[in-house]
């Protein structure tokens, strides 16, 4: 684990020193990333502006969807985001030459054109929530800070395993980047909505399928005192957790065995 981050962090280094050899364009690139993702969050400051609330939600808990759902994507995509390439390495071949390297070939990847520019979408997340976190109206004490927290985290977890399970699929389907974003940028968008507008047969699909709903739903539904639309027992908002180390395991099993069933392109 420890000689993992450190190659991963090494190979990270590489890119980040090779992006600001050209340090105004790597500034330029950055606030354009910032710019583009803000203008996502305009959108719904725009629809606030014609409305009260939406599907019992004020603007500040919006916000705080939207923060907590962006923030957790944008880190598993700084870390994992390239992940997404594995399937180009596969068709063209060059995955062979990560093979015989004496790095694991899922730091490899991971740290594949490290692009820092994605900080972009961090920053923007945490200026959200920080205008969010005071306005929103929640008893915050050490247990509902801790609990936003953990939320955080946890929620990057999952979407660091998904970004996992989505390379490992490409092995088989080796162009399938579009069907990991589904899930990855696609989720994200969802998640930034309460789930009280949309079907419960969706909302049961993101609990119990695809448990994109322990990212920000559920502990958030806890924090703000709203109700679960599926009426489920209140423990269940506490376990994203145990939810994200779950579907770790599932993603380091499917990256094992995609990587032992791999038998190049034969050329």
């Amino acid at each position: 684990m420890v000689e993992g981050v450190r190659a991963f962090g090494l190979v990270a280094w590489m890119w980040i020193r090779s992006s600001l050899t050209y340090r105004t364009s790597f500034v330029i690139t950055t606030l354009a990333n910032v710019s583009i993702t803000f203008l996502d969050f305009v959108a719904v400051l725009l629809m606030f502006s014609h409305i009260d609330s939406l599907g019992g939600f004020g603007l500040p808990e919006m916000a705080l969807l939207y923060g907590s759902a962006s923030l957790s994507l944008g880190v598993a995509d700084l870390l994992l985001g390239n992940m997404e390439r594995v399937g180009a390495r596969i068709r063209d071949g060059s995955l062979d030459v990560l093979l015989v390297r004496p790095v694991s070939v899922f730091v490899q990847v991971a740290a594949d054109r490290f692009e820092l520019r994605r900080m972009g979408r961090v920053l923007q997340a945490v200026a959200v929530l920080a205008w969010a976190l005071p306005r929103v109206d929640v008893d915050w004490s050490v247990g509902s800070f801790a609990l936003l927290v953990v939320t955080l985290v946890s929620g990057a977890v999952i979407f660091g395993a998904i970004f996992t399970l989505g390379a490992a699929f490409q092995f088989w389907a080796q162009d399938a980047t579009q069907v990991q974003n589904a899930f990855t940028y696609g989720g994200n968008t969802l998640l930034r909505y309460p789930p009280t507008i949309f079907g419960r047969d969706l909302v049961r699909g993101v609990t119990f399928v695809v448990p994109l709903a322990f990212v920000n739903w559920l502990p958030v539904l806890r924090l703000v005192g709203h109700d679960d639309p599926l009426g489920l027992p209140g423990w269940v908002d506490l376990l994203s957790p145990v939810v994200a180390v779950a579907l770790c395991g599932v993603a380091a099993l499917a990256w094992r065995t995609a990587v032992r069933s791999y038998r190049s392109t034969g050329s």
